[in-house]
């Protein structure tokens, strides 16, 4: 279980390095066609940057997208975590109760046989 949990917060760590290199990229793209690549617009550099402008546009939602599945997933692995931690407090309540019916029933079936 402690692996799979490091290997999983390995994943979520590429994951969202993954998608700070795709922001860095989207908001570096904005600027770039903001200033029309040599810091003047053109008029043959407009439909360039608008393009470009479209692109990061696409890539931040993808991003952000990616940034929001993440979150789902590390959110999950928590729920996960929680669900083994309260399965084995159920088992250990479950066996602590067999065993004070073993008592109790056992202690009781020797008074009556005596």
């Amino acid at each position: 279980m402690n692996r799979d949990s490091h290997s999983e917060d390995t994943l979520s760590t590429l994951m969202l390095d993954n998608i700070k290199t795709k922001l860095k990229h989207a908001f570096r793209a904005t600027g770039e066609g903001a200033r029309g690549g040599d810091g003047c617009q053109r008029g043959a550099g407009r439909p360039m940057s608008i393009g470009q402008s479209l692109q990061a546009n696409e890539e931040l939602r993808r991003a952000q997208i990616d940034g929001a599945l993440t979150w789902i997933r590390s959110e999950l692995l928590e729920m996960r975590s929680q669900d083994l931690q309260l399965a084995q407090t159920l088992l250990g309540l479950n066996s602590e109760i067999q065993r004070l019916r073993r008592e109790s029933f056992g202690g009781s079936d020797i008074d009556e046989q005596q």
